[in-house]
């Protein structure tokens, strides 16, 4: 690996799936991948903290990823799915177990949609819940005055994930870029194989656009390893190392590189 990871580092978006634990009608489960399996990954990668994120597999079942937070201890907080009518007493409940924000997601079977995100967010953002929005990046302009409007902080998962990559330049990008100014805003640098036309290992249409933010606002970057790359297993996900070492492409100064792994998530998450 040629990246040093700086102390503090965080990976910012990932999964834990239980085959024991049914999936929600119509999702998709890769198999089953432990909290065990996670900690080699952090080891050979020097990550010491996550944020674990509620799949789509489970709906609002967050059962697998509040266990896994609970087993990962001190240095894990995770990303639920809640609905709008959740009590009280279970936003409590999830708070204290390490929960920080809620997930809203337009693609391939997601549970919440822009539909209800604002009935959403006034249950949660009394309890110090951001939002965690992930879908097509060609729609923000869409949704940008929506976005804008959520109480507090929200993260914008995947470099914006625009599905067809586009260009620096491109009106949907500069959404994301206006976003990113009203200083509310995080962007994930992940999971480029999910939307890149030009590929492996550099995915450089995806790589412009990471480098463009990165640029804009070092400050509001973090990163994240998707594992277990539930959309690209076969024929064989990604290398992790790989995936982490497209940061010092992204973000060659060692200074952005600490923000990015450690001092934006520290800040955002409140380790």
């Amino acid at each position: 690996m040629k990246l040093r990871v700086p102390k503090g580092a965080c990976d910012t978006h990932m999964h834990f799936y239980d085959e024991a634990v049914p999936a929600a009608p119509g999702t998709f489960l890769p198999g089953t991948f432990t909290v065990e399996d996670y900690r080699a990954l952090q080891q050979r990668l020097g990550i010491e903290r996550v944020i674990v994120v509620q799949p789509n597999a489970y709906a609002d079942d967050n059962t697998v990823t509040l266990n896994a937070i609970r087993a990962l201890g001190k240095g894990a907080k995770g990303v639920a799915v809640v609905k709008p009518d959740v009590s009280e007493k279970d936003l409590e409940r999830l708070t204290k177990a390490g929960i920080c924000a809620v997930r809203i997601m337009t693609p391939h079977g997601g549970m919440l949609g822009f539909d209800v995100m604002d009935a959403v967010m006034a249950r949660v953002h009394p309890f110090g819940w951001h939002a965690n929005i992930q879908l097509d990046g060609r729609d923000l302009p869409k949704y940008e005055a929506q976005i804008k409007r959520l109480p507090g902080k929200f993260v914008i998962d995947h470099t914006g994930k625009f599905l067809e990559p586009v260009a620096a330049d491109h009106a949907a990008f500069k959404c994301l870029l206006r976003l990113v100014d009203t200083g509310r805003c995080w962007v994930k640098l992940s999971a480029p194989y999910e939307t890149s036309k030009t590929g492996a290992p550099k995915y450089e249409d995806v790589g412009r656009l990471a480098k463009a933010l990165v640029k804009h606002a070092p400050s509001r970057m973090l990163w994240a390893s998707n594992w277990p790359h539930p959309s690209a297993r076969k024929p064989a996900p990604p290398t992790d190392e790989d995936l982490l070492d497209l940061l010092a492409d992204w973000a060659p100064d060692a200074k952005v590189q600490q923000q990015i792994l450690a001092d934006n998530p520290t800040e955002l998450y409140g380790f």
